[in-house]
């Protein structure tokens, strides 16, 4: 397995397929999978000639199962070593649903030469949590229900968010996969209950505003209308309205996990982008 050691001592799994000498393009998952979620997207750049690169966040799928640090400026930081330690130049970061959160923070912070292009999939900026700032927002009480359930019984948990809203398997004429299912489970029952616990907070509290506003780089901000975990209209609409260089690209009907559901779609306009 491919590892490296943070300065505070948690190891980070990591993918990294192809050529050294081809763009990177590095994939940054969701709460509370792993890399593994972007097979289908890592098997089709491999083959468009690309560096493709995954990593578990801290606390995920095969990297260290932490307490401490599963908070967006660590998870960044993370990123930041990863990065270093491949000297990866000239990198597309895509990011899905907490990892477009991850993306947006390390993008923000990254080194002059490291960036090239960033892309944000169903993903959690500028923020998610209602507040005053924030009125279109989702109420704490929701995400205070996914802390309950993750404590009483996360097994169950991670069966029901993929097998309802996470795919749109709870919509009327759905084609349910129910190794789709059962993959989701798997990816997220590998990490560490605290880590998930935790990242439940960064996912939901943490305010990307300002990342969004400092970034310089071309960004594609991709998202399904009808997307029951980000909902649309808080999230990626006003992200582009925040950045400098954004592009919106909206899926009518499709999920949240669109990558999976719809990868033909996906994989296409990501690599439109890429190219463009």
């Amino acid at each position: 397995m491919s590892t490296i050691t943070t300065k505070d001592g948690t190891t980070i799994f990591y993918k990294d397929w192809g050529s050294k000498d081809a763009q990177p393009i590095m994939f940054h998952h969701g709460w509370p999978l792993s890399a593994d979620d972007w097979d289908s997207q890592m098997l089709f750049f491999l083959h468009e000639g690309y560096r493709v690169i995954a990593h578990d966040r801290r606390g995920h799928g095969r990297s260290s199962q932490t307490d401490t640090g599963n908070e967006m400026d660590t998870y960044a930081a993370d990123v930041a070593e990863l990065v270093a330690t491949l000297d990866l130049r000239n990198a597309v970061h895509v990011g899905h649903s907490t990892g477009g959160g991850e993306v947006a923070h390390y993008v923000a912070r990254a080194e002059p030469g490291r960036v090239a292009k960033a892309v944000l999939i169903g993903a959690v900026p500028p923020v998610m949590v209602k507040s005053e700032k924030n009125p279109g927002g989702l109420p704490i009480e929701v995400f205070d229900g996914f802390r309950a359930a993750l404590a009483a019984n996360r097994a169950q948990f991670y069966v029901d968010i993929p097998a309802g809203p996470f795919y749109g398997f709870n919509r009327e004429g759905a084609k349910v996969s129910q190794g789709v299912i059962d993959n989701w489970w798997r990816q997220g029952m590998m990490g560490g209950a605290k880590a998930h616990y935790d990242c439940i907070k960064a996912f939901s509290e943490t305010d990307f505003t300002e990342d969004l506003r400092k970034i310089e780089v071309p960004v594609l901000v991709m998202h399904g209308t009808d997307d029951q975990i980000v909902p649309y209209a808080d999230s990626a609409p006003l992200s582009v309205k925040l950045l400098k260089n954004g592009t919106l690209k909206s899926y009518d009907g499709f999920p949240h996990g669109m990558c999976t559901t719809h990868p033909d779609v996906i994989n296409q306009d990501l690599l439109a982008f890429i190219r463009g």
